[in-house]
Protein backbone atom coordinates (compact mmCIF):
# COMPACT_ATOMS: atom_id res chain seq x y z
CA UNK A 1 0.00 0.00 0.00
CA UNK A 2 1.09 3.59 -0.95
CA UNK A 3 1.75 5.92 2.15
CA UNK A 4 -0.57 8.30 0.20
CA UNK A 5 -3.55 5.54 0.48
CA UNK A 6 -2.59 4.46 4.24
CA UNK A 7 -2.39 8.28 4.92
CA UNK A 8 -5.80 8.19 4.06
CA UNK A 9 -7.01 5.09 6.20
CA UNK A 10 -5.39 7.13 9.23
CA UNK A 11 -7.22 10.29 9.01
CA UNK A 12 -10.41 8.00 9.48
CA UNK A 13 -8.47 6.19 12.40
CA UNK A 14 -6.25 8.62 13.72
CA UNK A 15 -5.32 6.59 16.84
CA UNK A 16 -1.96 4.33 16.40
CA UNK A 17 -1.04 1.63 18.89
CA UNK A 18 1.87 -0.57 19.50
CA UNK A 19 0.96 -2.81 22.31
CA UNK A 20 -1.93 -5.50 21.51
CA UNK A 21 -3.09 -5.49 24.82
CA UNK A 22 -3.74 -1.89 24.91
CA UNK A 23 -5.29 -2.17 21.33
CA UNK A 24 -9.11 -0.05 21.75
CA UNK A 25 -11.87 0.13 19.17
CA UNK A 26 -10.59 1.98 16.32
CA UNK A 27 -7.04 2.18 16.23
CA UNK A 28 -4.51 1.32 14.04
CA UNK A 29 -2.15 -1.22 14.91
CA UNK A 30 1.48 -1.53 14.20
CA UNK A 31 2.44 -5.23 14.39
CA UNK A 32 6.31 -4.44 15.60
CA UNK A 33 8.72 -7.02 16.32
CA UNK A 34 11.75 -6.73 18.35
CA UNK A 35 14.16 -9.26 20.17
CA UNK A 36 12.03 -10.96 22.04
CA UNK A 37 8.54 -10.02 20.60
CA UNK A 38 6.77 -10.44 17.03
CA UNK A 39 3.73 -8.16 16.86
CA UNK A 40 2.45 -9.99 13.70
CA UNK A 41 1.80 -12.91 16.14
CA UNK A 42 -1.26 -10.85 17.76
CA UNK A 43 -2.26 -8.60 14.86
CA UNK A 44 -5.65 -11.23 14.65
CA UNK A 45 -6.14 -10.64 18.39
CA UNK A 46 -5.74 -6.74 17.94
CA UNK A 47 -8.52 -6.69 15.41
CA UNK A 48 -10.16 -9.17 17.60
CA UNK A 49 -10.26 -6.75 20.17
CA UNK A 50 -11.56 -3.78 17.96
CA UNK A 51 -8.74 -2.18 16.09
CA UNK A 52 -9.91 -0.96 12.54
CA UNK A 53 -6.76 -2.00 10.84
CA UNK A 54 -3.29 -3.98 11.73
CA UNK A 55 -0.16 -2.95 9.37
CA UNK A 56 2.32 -6.31 9.72
CA UNK A 57 5.11 -7.45 7.79
CA UNK A 58 4.79 -11.41 8.41
CA UNK A 59 1.85 -13.31 6.34
CA UNK A 60 -1.02 -13.82 8.64
CA UNK A 61 -4.30 -14.14 7.21
CA UNK A 62 -6.08 -13.33 3.80
CA UNK A 63 -8.61 -10.52 6.24
CA UNK A 64 -8.66 -7.13 4.31
CA UNK A 65 -7.87 -5.39 7.49
CA UNK A 66 -4.20 -6.47 7.16
CA UNK A 67 -1.91 -4.31 5.33
CA UNK A 68 1.25 -6.08 4.34
CA UNK A 69 4.02 -3.74 4.76
CA UNK A 70 7.88 -4.70 3.91
CA UNK A 71 8.69 -3.80 7.20
CA UNK A 72 6.68 -2.22 9.83
CA UNK A 73 8.54 -0.10 12.10
CA UNK A 74 10.14 1.94 8.52
CA UNK A 75 6.22 2.31 7.81
CA UNK A 76 5.43 4.01 11.24
CA UNK A 77 8.64 6.28 10.57
CA UNK A 78 7.13 6.94 6.76
CA UNK A 79 3.82 7.28 8.07
CA UNK A 80 4.97 9.84 10.89
CA UNK A 81 7.19 11.96 8.19
CA UNK A 82 4.04 11.94 6.01
CA UNK A 83 2.06 13.39 8.79
CA UNK A 84 4.74 15.80 10.48
CA UNK A 85 4.76 17.14 6.52
CA UNK A 86 1.58 18.46 6.73
CA UNK A 87 2.44 21.10 9.89
CA UNK A 88 4.21 24.64 8.90
CA UNK A 89 4.14 25.00 13.03
CA UNK A 90 7.21 25.02 14.60
CA UNK A 91 8.44 22.07 15.93
CA UNK A 92 11.18 21.79 19.01
CA UNK A 93 13.30 18.81 19.02
CA UNK A 94 14.89 18.62 22.66
CA UNK A 95 17.96 16.52 23.75
CA UNK A 96 20.74 16.12 25.85
CA UNK A 97 22.64 14.13 28.94
CA UNK A 98 20.34 15.45 31.70
CA UNK A 99 17.75 17.36 32.04
CA UNK A 100 16.06 16.57 28.68
CA UNK A 101 12.89 15.51 30.11
CA UNK A 102 12.52 18.16 32.89
CA UNK A 103 13.29 21.00 29.97
CA UNK A 104 10.61 19.46 27.90
CA UNK A 105 7.99 19.29 30.37
CA UNK A 106 8.78 23.01 31.40
CA UNK A 107 8.78 24.56 28.03
CA UNK A 108 5.86 22.19 27.47
CA UNK A 109 3.75 24.37 29.97
CA UNK A 110 4.92 27.71 29.62
CA UNK A 111 3.80 27.06 25.85
CA UNK A 112 0.59 25.74 26.78
CA UNK A 113 -0.19 28.55 28.43
CA UNK A 114 -1.01 30.46 24.82
CA UNK A 115 -0.84 27.80 22.40
CA UNK A 116 -2.59 24.69 22.09
CA UNK A 117 1.11 22.86 22.21
CA UNK A 118 1.33 18.65 21.81
CA UNK A 119 4.70 17.46 23.25
CA UNK A 120 6.17 13.80 24.32
CA UNK A 121 4.31 11.68 26.35
CA UNK A 122 6.79 10.44 29.27
CA UNK A 123 9.89 8.94 27.92
CA UNK A 124 8.68 7.95 24.69
CA UNK A 125 11.99 9.25 23.05
CA UNK A 126 13.23 6.96 20.79
CA UNK A 127 12.92 5.34 17.54
CA UNK A 128 9.15 4.11 18.27
CA UNK A 129 8.25 6.79 20.97
CA UNK A 130 9.04 10.10 18.64
CA UNK A 131 6.36 8.70 15.61
CA UNK A 132 4.30 7.65 17.86
CA UNK A 133 4.20 11.13 19.16
CA UNK A 134 4.25 12.86 15.88
CA UNK A 135 1.45 10.60 14.77
CA UNK A 136 -0.31 12.52 18.08
CA UNK A 137 -0.27 16.18 16.67
CA UNK A 138 -4.05 17.15 15.37
CA UNK A 139 -4.71 19.59 12.93
CA UNK A 140 -5.48 21.70 15.62
CA UNK A 141 -1.41 22.04 16.49
CA UNK A 142 0.09 25.57 16.89
CA UNK A 143 3.49 24.14 18.85
CA UNK A 144 4.40 20.66 18.89
CA UNK A 145 7.36 19.79 21.11
CA UNK A 146 9.53 16.46 20.53
CA UNK A 147 12.08 14.99 22.93
CA UNK A 148 14.80 12.83 21.31
CA UNK A 149 16.91 10.26 23.52
CA UNK A 150 19.45 8.27 21.86
CA UNK A 151 22.58 6.01 23.00
CA UNK A 152 24.67 5.62 19.89
CA UNK A 153 26.17 8.16 16.59
CA UNK A 154 23.35 8.85 13.83
CA UNK A 155 19.97 8.36 16.26
CA UNK A 156 18.90 12.11 16.89
CA UNK A 157 20.17 12.16 12.68
CA UNK A 158 17.12 9.58 12.24
CA UNK A 159 14.80 10.99 13.87
CA UNK A 160 15.44 14.42 12.65
CA UNK A 161 14.30 12.94 9.31
CA UNK A 162 10.71 12.47 10.07
CA UNK A 163 10.75 14.92 12.97
CA UNK A 164 11.72 17.93 10.84
CA UNK A 165 12.66 20.53 13.86
CA UNK A 166 12.46 24.13 13.14
CA UNK A 167 13.84 24.96 16.78
CA UNK A 168 16.51 22.79 18.54
CA UNK A 169 17.64 22.66 22.35
CA UNK A 170 20.79 20.48 23.73
CA UNK A 171 20.31 21.14 27.58
CA UNK A 172 24.12 19.91 27.62
CA UNK A 173 26.47 17.07 26.55
CA UNK A 174 27.97 14.90 29.80
CA UNK A 175 29.01 11.22 30.56
CA UNK A 176 25.65 9.77 29.65
CA UNK A 177 25.69 6.25 27.20
CA UNK A 178 29.22 6.30 26.74
CA UNK A 179 29.01 2.39 26.05
CA UNK A 180 27.30 3.56 22.66
CA UNK A 181 29.04 6.74 22.29
CA UNK A 182 32.62 5.74 23.01
CA UNK A 183 33.29 9.10 24.95
CA UNK A 184 32.35 12.69 25.65
CA UNK A 185 33.16 13.72 22.56
CA UNK A 186 30.94 11.12 20.83
CA UNK A 187 28.02 12.42 22.98
CA UNK A 188 28.74 15.65 22.03
CA UNK A 189 29.05 14.61 18.01
CA UNK A 190 25.87 12.69 18.47
CA UNK A 191 24.03 15.41 20.36
CA UNK A 192 24.99 18.09 18.17
CA UNK A 193 23.27 16.08 15.19
CA UNK A 194 20.28 18.04 16.42
CA UNK A 195 22.41 21.31 15.37
CA UNK A 196 23.49 19.63 11.93
CA UNK A 197 19.73 19.54 10.73
CA UNK A 198 18.77 23.17 12.54
CA UNK A 199 21.98 24.41 10.28
CA UNK A 200 21.27 22.75 7.38
CA UNK A 201 17.71 24.08 7.62
CA UNK A 202 18.42 27.29 8.53
CA UNK A 203 16.14 26.83 11.90
CA UNK A 204 16.62 28.46 15.74
CA UNK A 205 18.45 26.91 18.65
CA UNK A 206 17.71 27.45 22.37
CA UNK A 207 21.38 27.18 23.91
CA UNK A 208 23.02 27.96 27.58
CA UNK A 209 25.60 30.47 27.49
CA UNK A 210 27.78 29.07 30.27
CA UNK A 211 28.82 25.75 28.47
CA UNK A 212 31.50 26.44 26.24
CA UNK A 213 31.53 23.29 24.19
CA UNK A 214 27.43 24.41 22.82
CA UNK A 215 29.14 27.61 21.50
CA UNK A 216 31.81 25.38 19.42
CA UNK A 217 28.71 23.02 18.34
CA UNK A 218 26.61 25.96 17.27
CA UNK A 219 28.84 27.57 15.24
CA UNK A 220 27.48 28.30 12.00
CA UNK A 221 23.79 28.13 13.07
CA UNK A 222 22.97 31.93 12.38
CA UNK A 223 19.58 32.07 15.01
CA UNK A 224 20.83 31.80 18.24
CA UNK A 225 18.61 32.38 21.40
CA UNK A 226 21.18 32.18 24.29
CA UNK A 227 20.93 32.17 28.29
CA UNK A 228 23.08 31.96 31.13
CA UNK A 229 24.30 32.74 34.52
CA UNK A 230 26.09 35.71 32.79
CA UNK A 231 25.50 36.32 29.29
CA UNK A 232 22.26 35.83 26.96
CA UNK A 233 18.75 37.06 26.32
CA UNK A 234 17.84 35.77 29.56
CA UNK A 235 20.05 35.74 32.42
CA UNK A 236 19.64 34.41 35.84
CA UNK A 237 20.79 32.29 38.71
CA UNK A 238 19.86 30.56 41.74
CA UNK A 239 18.67 31.72 45.26
CA UNK A 240 20.59 29.52 47.64
CA UNK A 241 17.86 29.89 50.73
CA UNK A 242 15.44 28.02 49.59
CA UNK A 243 14.55 24.40 49.57
CA UNK A 244 13.00 24.38 46.12
CA UNK A 245 14.81 26.54 43.49
CA UNK A 246 14.26 29.67 43.49
CA UNK A 247 15.38 31.51 39.98
CA UNK A 248 16.48 35.21 40.58
CA UNK A 249 17.00 36.95 36.97
CA UNK A 250 19.06 40.01 36.09
CA UNK A 251 18.32 40.30 32.06
CA UNK A 252 15.56 39.38 29.72
CA UNK A 253 12.84 38.79 32.55
CA UNK A 254 11.55 41.62 34.51
CA UNK A 255 9.21 39.78 37.30
CA UNK A 256 12.49 39.53 39.11
CA UNK A 257 12.19 35.70 39.88
CA UNK A 258 10.24 32.17 40.08
CA UNK A 259 10.36 29.86 42.87
CA UNK A 260 9.70 26.66 41.26
CA UNK A 261 8.59 23.39 42.49
CA UNK A 262 12.18 21.32 41.86
CA UNK A 263 14.66 20.45 43.88
CA UNK A 264 18.29 20.81 42.92
CA UNK A 265 20.53 24.36 41.35
CA UNK A 266 21.30 21.65 38.81
CA UNK A 267 17.76 22.50 37.33
CA UNK A 268 18.51 26.41 36.58
CA UNK A 269 19.22 26.01 33.05
CA UNK A 270 16.16 23.82 32.58
CA UNK A 271 14.20 27.02 33.72
CA UNK A 272 16.08 29.37 32.12
CA UNK A 273 15.43 27.45 28.69
CA UNK A 274 11.52 27.51 29.49
CA UNK A 275 11.73 31.17 29.69
CA UNK A 276 13.87 32.13 27.00
CA UNK A 277 11.56 30.11 24.68
CA UNK A 278 8.62 31.46 26.51
CA UNK A 279 9.78 34.75 25.52
CA UNK A 280 10.85 34.03 22.12
CA UNK A 281 7.08 33.27 21.58
CA UNK A 282 5.77 36.54 22.68
CA UNK A 283 4.05 34.85 25.99
CA UNK A 284 3.50 37.67 28.91
CA UNK A 285 5.97 37.26 31.42
CA UNK A 286 3.44 36.40 33.71
CA UNK A 287 1.99 33.25 31.70
CA UNK A 288 5.83 32.19 31.90
CA UNK A 289 5.86 32.89 35.78
CA UNK A 290 2.77 30.77 36.50
CA UNK A 291 3.65 28.18 34.19
CA UNK A 292 6.88 27.48 35.69
CA UNK A 293 5.85 27.74 39.18
CA UNK A 294 3.22 25.50 39.18
CA UNK A 295 4.86 22.95 37.48
CA UNK A 296 5.19 19.93 39.72
CA UNK A 297 7.70 16.95 38.65
CA UNK A 298 6.99 13.12 38.64
CA UNK A 299 7.87 9.98 37.40
CA UNK A 300 10.68 10.09 39.61
CA UNK A 301 12.32 13.48 38.66
CA UNK A 302 13.97 16.08 41.16
CA UNK A 303 10.74 14.80 43.40
CA UNK A 304 10.55 16.40 46.94
CA UNK A 305 8.79 13.89 49.09
CA UNK A 306 7.42 14.06 52.56
CA UNK A 307 7.30 11.07 54.43
CA UNK A 308 7.31 11.30 58.07
CA UNK A 309 10.11 13.77 59.61
CA UNK A 310 12.11 13.27 56.31
CA UNK A 311 12.32 15.06 53.04
CA UNK A 312 13.18 12.37 50.17
CA UNK A 313 14.47 13.66 47.24
CA UNK A 314 13.63 11.28 44.53
CA UNK A 315 15.98 11.39 41.45
CA UNK A 316 15.20 7.87 40.61
CA UNK A 317 14.50 8.40 36.65
CA UNK A 318 18.14 7.84 35.98
CA UNK A 319 21.64 8.48 36.48
CA UNK A 320 24.69 9.08 34.54
CA UNK A 321 28.17 10.50 36.22
CA UNK A 322 27.16 13.75 35.37
CA UNK A 323 23.37 13.82 37.03
CA UNK A 324 24.88 11.63 40.14
CA UNK A 325 27.79 14.51 40.38
CA UNK A 326 25.39 17.28 40.43
CA UNK A 327 22.39 15.54 42.80
CA UNK A 328 25.11 14.41 45.31
CA UNK A 329 27.10 17.76 45.20
CA UNK A 330 23.41 19.71 45.17
CA UNK A 331 22.73 17.50 48.80
CA UNK A 332 25.90 18.19 50.20
CA UNK A 333 25.05 22.08 50.03
CA UNK A 334 21.56 21.68 51.67
CA UNK A 335 21.67 23.39 55.32
CA UNK A 336 19.89 20.42 56.42
CA UNK A 337 22.23 18.36 59.58
CA UNK A 338 21.35 14.55 58.81
CA UNK A 339 22.02 13.98 55.35
CA UNK A 340 21.56 9.91 53.60
CA UNK A 341 22.70 8.79 50.18
CA UNK A 342 21.17 5.78 48.69
CA UNK A 343 22.13 5.78 45.26
CA UNK A 344 22.31 3.00 42.81
CA UNK A 345 24.72 1.73 39.81
CA UNK A 346 25.10 3.68 36.75
CA UNK A 347 24.23 1.75 33.40
CA UNK A 348 25.26 2.00 29.64
CA UNK A 349 29.15 2.64 30.58
CA UNK A 350 30.83 0.47 29.02
CA UNK A 351 34.70 0.72 29.42
CA UNK A 352 34.11 3.51 32.05
CA UNK A 353 31.80 2.19 34.08
CA UNK A 354 34.49 1.15 36.98
CA UNK A 355 36.48 4.58 36.62
CA UNK A 356 33.73 6.68 36.76
CA UNK A 357 31.99 4.53 39.59
CA UNK A 358 35.09 5.30 41.68
CA UNK A 359 35.29 9.04 40.99
CA UNK A 360 31.51 9.00 42.49
CA UNK A 361 32.57 7.27 45.40
CA UNK A 362 35.75 9.72 45.94
CA UNK A 363 32.82 12.09 45.54
CA UNK A 364 31.00 10.74 48.72
CA UNK A 365 33.88 10.47 50.58
CA UNK A 366 35.08 13.86 50.13
CA UNK A 367 31.65 15.14 52.27
CA UNK A 368 30.49 13.86 55.89
CA UNK A 369 26.93 11.91 55.75
CA UNK A 370 24.71 10.19 58.33
CA UNK A 371 24.59 7.10 56.20
CA UNK A 372 25.63 6.09 52.70
CA UNK A 373 24.25 2.90 50.76
CA UNK A 374 25.21 1.85 47.73
CA UNK A 375 22.82 -0.42 45.14
CA UNK A 376 23.74 -2.78 42.24
CA UNK A 377 26.31 -4.49 41.07
CA UNK A 378 28.20 -1.81 40.30
CA UNK A 379 29.57 -1.04 43.53
CA UNK A 380 29.83 -4.02 44.67
CA UNK A 381 33.59 -3.58 44.85
CA UNK A 382 33.11 -0.68 47.60
CA UNK A 383 30.72 -2.84 49.91
CA UNK A 384 33.49 -3.32 52.61
CA UNK A 385 33.38 0.27 53.15
CA UNK A 386 29.72 0.63 52.83
CA UNK A 387 26.55 -0.64 53.27
CA UNK A 388 25.50 -2.57 50.18
CA UNK A 389 22.67 -4.41 48.28
CA UNK A 390 22.46 -6.05 44.95
CA UNK A 391 19.25 -4.99 44.50
CA UNK A 392 16.44 -2.70 45.47
CA UNK A 393 14.20 -4.63 46.61
CA UNK A 394 17.10 -6.03 49.20
CA UNK A 395 17.42 -2.17 49.88
CA UNK A 396 13.76 -1.75 50.25
CA UNK A 397 13.29 -4.24 53.10
CA UNK A 398 16.45 -2.47 54.55
CA UNK A 399 15.22 0.73 54.52
CA UNK A 400 11.95 -0.44 56.20
CA UNK A 401 13.60 -1.10 59.28
CA UNK A 402 15.38 2.02 59.87
CA UNK A 403 13.78 4.80 61.69
CA UNK A 404 15.44 7.74 60.14
CA UNK A 405 14.33 11.06 61.78
CA UNK A 406 14.49 15.05 60.34
CA UNK A 407 16.53 13.21 57.82
CA UNK A 408 16.78 14.68 54.16
CA UNK A 409 17.92 11.29 51.80
CA UNK A 410 18.85 10.96 48.19
CA UNK A 411 18.02 8.26 46.04
CA UNK A 412 19.24 8.56 42.96
CA UNK A 413 20.34 5.74 40.63
CA UNK A 414 19.64 4.44 36.96
CA UNK A 415 16.59 3.03 35.15
CA UNK A 416 17.49 -0.07 35.79
CA UNK A 417 17.85 -0.48 38.97
CA UNK A 418 14.66 1.10 40.00
CA UNK A 419 15.30 2.69 43.58
CA UNK A 420 11.80 4.35 43.83
CA UNK A 421 10.80 0.59 45.04
CA UNK A 422 12.08 2.04 48.17
CA UNK A 423 9.22 3.93 48.67
CA UNK A 424 6.61 1.09 47.60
Amino acid sequence: MHIDDLYQIFLRYPSVQTDSRKVKPGDIFFALKGPNFNGNLFAKNALEDGAAFAIIDEPVDDDERLILTKDVLTCLQDLAKYHREKFSIPFIGITGSNGKTTTKELVHAVLSSQFKTYTTEGNLNNHIGIPLTILKVKQDAEIAVVEMGANHLGEIAGYCQYAEPTHGIITNCGKAHLEGFGSEEGVRKGKGELYDFIRKNKGTIFAFDDYAYLHEMANGIQNIIWYGTENGNVTGNTNEHHSFLNVVFKNGFSLGNIQTQLVGNYNLPNVLCAVAVGKYFNISEEKIKAAIENYTPSNSRSQLIPYGTNKIILDAYNANPSSMKAAIENLAALPDKNKILIIGGMKELGAESEKEHQKIIDLIKSYSWENIVLVGKEFEPYKSEFTWFATSEEARDWYKQQHFEDCVILIKGSRGIALEKLLS
